[in-house]
């Protein structure tokens, strides 16, 4: 199965979307999944304050973790993630993607209702798990 498919796959069974893609891809680097799992349990939503969408912190992390021997190299490839999300979906931040504010007991409960998460969340987890796959396959320190 791809990394995509089973970042996805994760968020499905009920990961939050940062959780979903670090678990998926931080094993490669040398952190196993019940402990990315961990460490990313608070990201998820936006972290829950009307931040940044969890996918994309997941992925930040990632890149983190990958580039972390060059000073200046995580802060351009997190650049470089974050314009490529954003020319696919618009935004980086979680309530603009999913259209309400989550913060909110009504922002959450229209999340719920609307199936939002199940829509929208799933596709950004697959967005973000595609632009980490072809930017560590283009990246010439491998």
């Amino acid at each position: 199965m791809s990394k995509v498919k089973k970042a996805v796959e994760c968020f499905e069974q009920g990961y939050n979307c940062s959780q979903a893609i670090f678990s998926t891809y931080g094993r490669d680097l040398g952190i196993p999944p019940d402990q990315a799992c961990k460490i990313a349990s608070g990201f998820g939503g936006g972290m829950r304050i009307d931040g940044t969408c969890g996918a994309v912190t997941g992925a930040f992390m990632v890149l983190g973790l990958k580039f972390a021997k060059d000073k200046d190299k995580p802060y351009d490839k997190i650049i470089e993630f974050a314009e490529t999300f954003c020319k696919r979906n618009k935004s980086i931040d979680c309530s603009a993607l999913i259209g309400c504010d989550i913060r909110t007991e009504e922002g959450m409960n229209k999340a719920t209702n609307e199936g939002l998460f199940r829509k929208i969340c799933s596709q950004l987890v697959k967005d973000a798990a595609e632009i980490l796959e072809e930017m560590l396959a283009n990246d010439s320190s491998n």
